[in-house]
């Protein structure tokens, strides 16, 4: 690469935060806490004036704050959002590494990173799994993907945020991952705020029915650990066995959801969605088979 940035692991590494909402904040603070001197920019920038009171460097200009450090970490809107802030700056692109931690789909993650290729710089992806006030401590991890070596050139201030999680060489893994944890977030999310509708219409206050329902989703995932066989390796080898319980069982529940919810007057556009999944296991003969058989519609939708 031209005009080579040579990373080292120490903790005065020079690094550039680009994006300062509440996570590229965040991470601003975590990376001054530990020794980093810190470059930021943002399109606002005001909201740099408590990171530069706290000693970060504010720079003018995108090209500014990439030519500042040889780590520049990307928090922002989505991937077009980088072209935005980037594309003024592309020539000061060679020999950095970027870390883009905005959030996106994987094939746009892909593009990225040949785009960064295509001006010599380096590229990781990466998908925070911590809500900003997290970012930094111990409970916090962060997905990353793309060239090992790049990775580990930059583990150790990238642990600074959170512990790092390599997934390996292609660049959309992490973006993957990052959605699909979203995923189960965000649906669990939808069904906590059905569920409280639901008791609401009983005259159950919210304050009242969330502490009952959060009990309930924090003890999901024992309840998947609880059967003798590890559930992803069932899943992977094409084993659903319905001793435990069968598409059938959880379809009937399902039923029971649509029908208690259109008789309260709620939307019923996610119960509909979960009984679907069950119809279609049953539709093909598998009733009789555990839940985790609703994973063939799922795959191969018609």
């Amino acid at each position: 690469m031209n005009g080579q940035q040579h990373p080292t692991t120490s903790h005065d590494t020079p690094v550039t935060v680009i994006g300062l909402g509440p996570m590229g904040q965040a991470m601003t603070r975590a990376l001054l806490s530990a020794g980093h001197p810190v470059t930021v920019w943002n399109r606002t920038a005001a909201r740099a004036d408590g990171l530069v009171a706290d000693g970060a460097t504010l720079a003018a200009t995108p090209r500014e704050a990439v030519g500042a450090s040889g780590l520049v970490i990307l928090s922002l809107t989505d991937y077009r959002a980088m072209y935005d802030v980037l594309d003024g700056a592309t020539e000061s692109l060679a020999g950095r590494t970027l870390v883009n931690l905005s959030s996106d789909t994987p094939d746009r993650t892909r593009e990225a990173a040949a785009w960064a290729a295509d001006h010599d710089a380096a590229f990781l992806t990466g998908g925070v799994m911590v809500p900003a006030p997290m970012v930094g401590t111990e409970a916090a991890h962060v997905y990353y993907s793309g060239p090992a070596a790049v990775m580990e050139d930059h583990r150790t201030a990238l642990a600074r945020l959170g512990a790092p999680r390599y997934l390996g060489e292609d660049p959309g893994l992490a973006q993957m991952m990052y959605q699909a944890q979203l995923t189960v977030f965000l649906t669990t999310l939808s069904g906590l705020m059905h569920a409280t509708a639901m008791l609401g219409t009983a005259g159950m206050k919210a304050a009242e029915a969330l502490p009952e329902l959060l009990s309930f989703t924090d003890s999901i995932g024992a309840m998947l650990r609880a059967g003798e066989k590890n559930p992803g390796a069932a899943l992977d080898s094409g084993e659903h066995p319905g001793d435990l319980s069968t598409v059938t069982m959880m379809g009937a529940t399902s039923d029971h959801i649509v029908e208690t919810s259109a008789s309260l007057g709620l939307d019923l556009a996610l119960p509909l969605a979960v009984q679907a999944h069950y119809r279609r296991a049953i539709e093909d003969g598998h009733g009789g088979d555990n839940w985790t058989r609703i994973i063939d519609g799922i795959r191969g939708p018609r």
